[in-house]
């Protein structure tokens, strides 16, 4: 592809083979919309006990370079391990269940566990490297959650508790 000369940004274009012109350090990969159906999720990713997380969005997936994006599934009667997601920030959105969100709040005098619980619509937000652990309290329903994440990659740290004691911060 010809390259234009630079546009008032100080950026070169090129012309697709459309004829379209693009600013030229945008690859034709990421010129268009990507669609993942639920049959096109991944479970090959990092994982916790207790729950099944799946890929939909990522840099595997769709070429993604700072966001991954999936489902998390926790079937009824079941918590998940403690964890954390090292430097990424982790945005939660309810779909389905009533899961708890559970971390050690070490704001007070002592520490102490916190549960949120939760309902369909609501939203979490999991700042970097926060131990905590999802539990699905419902004996009949799974909670499905969808998350999104600050990284490419599904950065999962497992836990032996939800004290800070085996976080490493690189």
């Amino acid at each position: 592809m010809p390259v234009q000369p630079p546009d008032a940004t100080g950026g070169g274009l090129v012309r697709t083979p459309s004829g379209v012109l693009v600013p030229a350090d945008i690859d034709p990969f990421h010129r268009t919309l990507h669609h993942v159906a639920p049959s096109g999720l991944i479970g090959q990713t990092s994982q916790t006990s207790g729950m099944k997380r799946l890929e939909a969005i990522s840099g595997k997936t769709v070429g993604a370079e700072n966001l991954w994006m999936g489902q998390t599934h926790v079937a009824a009667s079941t918590a998940s391990g403690n964890h954390h997601h090292g430097a990424s920030e982790t945005a939660i959105y309810v779909v389905s269940g009533h899961p708890a969100f559970v971390f050690l709040d070490v704001e007070g005098d002592e520490p102490v566990e916190h549960r949120i619980q939760t309902s369909p619509g609501d939203y979490i937000f999991v700042p970097p490297f926060v131990p905590h652990r999802e539990e699905n309290p419902d004996p009949e329903t799974e909670a499905v959650v969808v998350i999104a994440r600050t990284t490419q990659e599904a950065i999962v740290v497992n836990l032996g508790g939800l004290n800070w004691s085996e976080v490493k911060i690189r």
